[in-house]
């Protein structure tokens, strides 16, 4: 069982705490050993005892508090870093967090240590301005959230999404080839068209439109989003509630979507 020795474990602080410890007898042991042929055996007792006692009291209480503060700062440091990441109001990840762990993995796979393929898709929800006018802005907000546990629901193992603008949201999808993509894309759109939302007690109908690209061979974000985006427009442009897509081929959506007939 391999033990956890992370900054935010009790595992490093019981180990630096046990070998500094250590270190503190083996030394006062050391330096006093000088003195060990010249004194009683009372004394050889006595002075054995407190090398023994005064490094373990002392030293292992002094190890034991320092790693203990030390770890409620990498605690704290984590919790920070995670509430720096997120969006606040739907609790997913945030423009430049997403972004940042979209260029991580483009990065990786230009070094081949992972699969130099996935896709990028961008939801945006239609007709936003009208919830927010017609219902109010917490019935606006309710949305964003509802839309983004929806999305978050269609998602498996490393996918990652992020709120990039006020009714958009991103979708990276690491290793995904144009067909898992797209059917990913379409999941989503359906499951927010399926979604009860009811705030007050009365039906309101939800739809979102998705652009899309995917990736095979070395790209960057800034060049998938102006694609994804492209598509995003066309989707919206064509009557909203609809994936616009792109392979790495160069194969629109239809020609996707008919695998899927």
């Amino acid at each position: 069982m391999r033990i956890d020795l992370s900054a935010t474990s009790w595992g490093r602080v019981a180990l630096v705490t046990v070998a500094g410890t250590a270190f503190f007898i083996a030394a006062a042991f050391f330096v006093d050993s000088f003195n060990f042929p010249s004194l009683s055996p009372d004394a050889l007792l006595w002075a054995k005892l407190t090398d023994l006692f005064l490094p373990l009291v002392l030293g292992g209480s002094f190890l034991f508090f320092l790693m203990w503060k030390m770890r409620q700062l990498a605690i704290a440091q984590k919790e920070l870093s995670i509430v720096a990441a997120t969006d606040s109001l739907t609790a997913v990840f945030n423009r430049g967090a997403f972004s940042m762990l979209v260029e991580a993995y483009l990065d990786q796979a230009r070094s081949h240590v992972v699969a130099d393929a996935g896709a990028l898709l961008i939801v945006d929800a239609d007709h936003f301005k009208s919830i927010n006018d017609r219902l109010g802005h917490d019935c606006g907000d309710q949305a964003l959230k509802l839309i983004a546990r929806t999305i978050q629901g269609q998602l498996h193992g490393a996918d990652i999404v992020g709120r990039i603008g006020g009714e958009e949201f991103a979708v990276f999808l690491p290793g995904a080839d144009a067909t898992r993509s797209f059917l990913v894309a379409e999941t989503i759109r359906l499951r927010i068209r399926e979604a009860e939302f009811a705030p007050g007690g009365q039906s309101y109908p939800l739809s979102v439109s998705i652009g899309g690209i995917a990736f095979s061979g070395p790209t960057t974000y800034h060049d998938m989003f102006k694609v994804a985006d492209r598509h995003l427009y066309k989707a919206k442009s064509n009557g909203r509630d609809q994936v616009s897509f792109e392979s790495p081929r160069g194969v629109r959506s239809d020609d996707v979507a008919g695998t899927f007939h």
